[in-house]
């Protein structure tokens, strides 16, 4: 096993009027610096807000880690995690929610020295000027407030979207889903402000939703099965027999009020 490091910053230590990497204290764990093990659960008692980027192997583990201490948190976790039946409860009932990452964006890391990105699929990197990165999939998630949260979206009528909107050209009305009671809505610009009923939305609405203009409903997949929904009916939506690919389900907070 090999030990873990534990850095502290107190202060100017080097008297040169910058707060840097030079003021850095350290010194060995015990132990291997796990999450799961006493010595950092001690240090999980102790700490105001965990910033990190937990493995995304254990993503379901660590965030249940930090839920069960009842601590601020802002960590990375890859966009799929929204669908983890441990995350999207919290989500759900708002004690959770993405950063101001876009969902349209990738994140991008700086490989460590002996990484050969040379043997990763084009897909998992990025030259960047020159420069190689490692691309993921990634958002963050916590439950620190951020103003973009708050920002209402500006959205158009239905008759407007169906006119004027480019993603939603060649159709003349929205398609309901043929197993629930909802339209389907396949893009964040197309919601439509004057519909009352529950869409369904991409899990990249996420990234735009404000609890004060939306009601989370449910989602598309069993441990966000809205009330009404069939128990005897599978969860995957589908339309035309077709099915979708998950989606949130939403509602205007006037009209679920």
């Amino acid at each position: 096993m090999q030990n873990g490091k534990i850095f502290t910053l107190t202060g100017d230590k080097t008297g040169d009027d910058k707060i840097n990497i030079e003021d850095l204290e350290w010194h060995y764990l015990a132990g291997d610096g796990d999450f799961r093990s006493d010595e950092i659960t001690q240090l999980r008692f102790e700490a105001d807000i965990i910033i990190t980027n937990p493995p995304f192997s254990l993503f379901r583990e660590f965030l249940a880690w930090i839920v069960a201490a009842d601590k601020q948190f802002v960590i990375i976790g890859s966009k799929n995690v929204i669908t983890y039946k441990e995350t999207f409860p919290l989500i759900k009932n708002n004690k959770m929610w993405v950063g101001t990452t876009s969902f349209n964006k990738d994140m991008l890391f700086v490989p460590a020295e002996e990484f050969d990105t040379t043997q990763k699929p084009s897909t998992a990197t990025r030259s960047v000027e020159g420069v190689v990165y490692l691309r993921s999939p990634a958002v963050w998630f916590s439950n620190l407030d951020h103003g973009r949260r708050h920002q209402p979206l500006e959205l158009m009528t239905m008759a407007d979207n169906l006119r004027f909107n480019k993603k939603m050209q060649g159709k003349t009305a929205y398609e309901t889903y043929d197993n629930y009671d909802a339209i389907e809505v396949p893009f964040t610009n197309a919601i439509p402000s004057d519909y009352d009923g529950v869409m369904g939305v991409p899990i990249s609405f996420l990234d735009k939703y404000s609890p004060e203009q939306f009601e989370i409903v449910g989602c598309s997949y069993d441990y966000g099965r809205p009330e009404n929904w069939n128990k005897d009916i599978d969860m995957s939506v589908s339309v035309n027999g077709v099915n979708v690919y998950k989606r949130i389900l939403v509602q205007h907070k006037k009209a679920a009020q």
